[in-house]
């Protein structure tokens, strides 16, 4: 599901009164999540689950095609936990 399809199916719920205004929100929302991560926070949402920032440390990788070994600098990722109530429903 794109961001788009999200945005139509939150205006189809009856959640926001137009389209556009619905892609905007989501847009918000979005940026807000994003604007959380980069200044290193976690974001909890009870039942839902966490998005929290990891620190990969560096490694050498392989270049598939020929087998040369590249060094992987150090980076930051984000990974997500799924909280118990999100599991159960997936289960």
């Amino acid at each position: 599901m794109t961001k788009k399809e999200f945005a139509k199916m939150l205006f189809e719920k009856g959640v926001f009164g137009t389209k556009t205004e619905a892609e905007k929100k989501v847009d918000v929302i979005f940026d807000s999540i994003e604007k959380v991560l980069i200044s290193g926070e976690n974001l909890s949402i009870i039942n839902w689950g966490k998005l929290e920032i990891v620190e990969r440390k560096p490694r050498i990788g392989r270049n598939p095609k020929t087998g040369v070994e590249v060094k992987i600098g150090a980076r930051k990722s984000v990974k997500f936990r799924p909280g118990k109530a999100l599991l159960e429903k997936l289960n």
